[in-house]
């Protein structure tokens, strides 16, 4: 047998949708066998116009919650929640417009929703409307991550620009292993309020978010999506944080995943790397300085 090239990539395929199916197969948690009910309840979800966002929304509605879509497109915001209205038949949906790289958008977003929805019982996604979530009396706040928090680090010069230059993984990787280590922080600061917090990695997912990528990544995602999970699949696991009654309770972990609580990068198991980390954002957003 002559081994050329494209048999080597077939064999790679291959196996990789071996990998792909076995762990299909051992996923420990089934969305179908979850019989939480949130009638009554309101869910904020950001990024909600696409992707993995999109699908916990649909979820969420059909499950009766009061679904807020926070989106930065207005118009792409609109044709997402026809669409998830038309698939989960809810009347209980509403948009709403923040720019998550601005500071002063996401202030103008919670004052908006503070008006709308005094009582906020699940956010996903974002940790910056608090004090909702404190008089829903018991509430999730659910973070997705990545797997890829394992090759970041912490410098929190780069929270302001400075700092050693990162490449574009860098960027992410880092960002992703900060948002764990804020996430054990706020669950510090919430104990005994009712309010849990939790990461998780929604594991390798083929949506939108794909087509800011450098043209050999996008193609190499292209290659191999039919092995990858599809939005609705990746949304499992940040569901499973979100509606699993034996997480009651449960708070500042990080999920794999595959649904399991896992260790974090050592970086973020540091609870004084944490606080300074926290301490950084607090000043850098002027949260000090709010009522």
């Amino acid at each position: 047998m002559v081994w050329g090239p494209s048999s080597i990539l077939l064999i790679l395929i291959l196996l990789w949708g071996l990998y792909a199916w076995l762990w299909r197969r051992s996923h420990p948690w089934d969305l179908q066998h979850c019989t939480t009910d949130l009638t009554g309840k309101t869910a904020v979800v950001t990024g909600a116009s696409s992707g993995i966002g999109k699908a916990v929304s649909q979820e969420l509605a059909r499950r009766g919650a009061r679904v807020i879509l926070a989106c930065r497109n207005r118009e792409r915001g609109q044709q997402a929640l026809a669409e998830i209205q038309k698939a989960s038949s809810s009347n209980c949906l509403l948009l709403g417009e923040v720019d998550l790289s601005s500071v002063a958008s996401i202030r103008s977003f919670v004052r908006w929703l503070l008006q709308e929805e005094p009582e906020i019982h699940l956010l996903v996604n974002n940790a910056g409307i608090t004090g909702a979530l404190h008089r829903a009396g018991a509430a999730r706040v659910v973070n997705v991550t990545s797997y890829r928090q394992k090759y970041g680090y912490i410098d929190e010069e780069h929270l302001t620009g400075a700092g050693r230059p990162l490449s574009f993984n860098q960027n992410y990787d880092c960002s992703k292993l900060q948002l764990i280590s804020f996430t054990g922080e706020l669950a510090q600061r919430l104990r005994g309020t009712g309010v849990t917090v939790n990461s998780v990695d929604p594991g390798i997912v083929y949506t939108n978010i794909m087509k800011h990528l450098p043209w050999p990544y996008r193609f190499s995602f292209w290659l191999f999506s039919f092995f990858l999970k599809d939005p609705r699949q990746g949304a499992v696991p940040v569901l499973y944080l979100s509606l699993a009654q034996e997480l009651d309770g449960v708070s500042g972990k990080y999920f794999s995943s595959s649904c399991v609580i896992t260790l974090p990068a050592k970086p973020a198991q540091d609870p004084y790397k944490a606080q300074s980390l926290w301490n950084a954002s607090v000043r850098l957003t002027n949260l000090d300085k709010m009522d």
